[in-house]
């Protein structure tokens, strides 16, 4: 049963993953014609080299933003009392009860030019005249770092909860301040944490469709969507395709890297 269950997993893997990808690669060298056409294209084309920099770019500053937030989070909750730990679990699972779909679209209510935000911020004499927080990269950024804060919280909760705070106080004891004590205790013991959670967010960063298609109002456009366009507006298979192995193949490195820098973050044993 067991040899069955060694083999049979393995197995399953590559019919669900391996595959399937290995059709999508097929297709990127065979259409429209076969060869390395697509890839060329990427190179070369300035207007895909500019989707893909801004997806990176764009990932890349919902990324910080969404794990020095969650950083703090997790600082909160690793000192806080056992009821301040349940409200603030409570708080972060929330969003996942609600779907992106309607999270994108009550941000639109609050980022508009009519929305509340603005309406408040005229109301208490701030500004003028509604600042333009949505349909623009801003209000995309926003939505995604709502989004991901909560993925980019539980591997840095993770190393909060195996933190020793004897350490803490020993640091403290032997005269060290508080921002000291930070930079070369605490931080260094949750880096493994914060390594993941930024590959993590950075990752599922890159396949965000829904939100930045909403929020974006058609003036951003991220690799997600340009690739559904190319499918099923262009019907362009080939490069679709192509990028897609791309972007595979940069989570690959992404994921390697965790790799290495999550085992030399990892504390050595002396």
């Amino acid at each position: 049963m067991k040899t069955t269950l060694k083999w049979s997993l393995p197995g399953l893997l590559l019919a669900v993953y391996a595959l399937p990808f290995l059709g999508v690669v097929y297709w990127s060298v065979s259409r429209p014609d076969p060869g390395l056409a697509n890839y060329v294209r990427i190179a070369q084309d300035g207007h895909v080299q500019g989707i893909l920099l801004d997806t990176f770019r764009i990932c890349a500053i919902t990324t910080a933003l969404s794990v020095v937030m969650a950083y703090v989070i997790a600082t909160g909750w690793a000192f806080a009392s056992r009821t301040g730990r349940i409200l603030i679990e409570v708080f972060v699972l929330i969003p996942f009860w609600v779907s992106p779909l309607i999270r994108a679209f009550a941000w639109i209510l609050v980022l508009r030019g009519d929305g509340v935000l603005n309406n408040w911020l005229m109301d208490a004499g701030l500004i003028d005249a509604p600042l333009p927080l949505v349909r623009n990269e801003l209000g995309v950024v926003i939505g995604m770092v709502h989004f991901m804060v909560p993925y980019a919280l539980f591997p840095i909760m993770s190393s909060f909860s195996q933190l020793d705070t004897r350490l803490l106080l020993a640091s403290r004891g032997l005269g060290a301040g508080r921002l000291r004590t930070f930079w070369q205790v605490l931080f260094p013991l949750t880096l493994p944490g914060t390594i993941g959670s930024t590959v993590m967010v950075f990752v599922l960063s890159l396949g965000f469709f829904v939100t930045p298609a909403i929020l974006g109002g058609g003036r951003v456009v991220m690799i997600a969507e340009y690739i559904y366009q190319q499918l099923f507006q262009l019907s362009d298979w080939g490069l679709a395709a192509a990028l897609a192995v791309v972007i595979v193949a940069v989570v690959a490195v992404l994921l390697w890297l965790l790799n290495r820098l999550g085992g030399t973050a990892l504390p050595q044993e002396r």
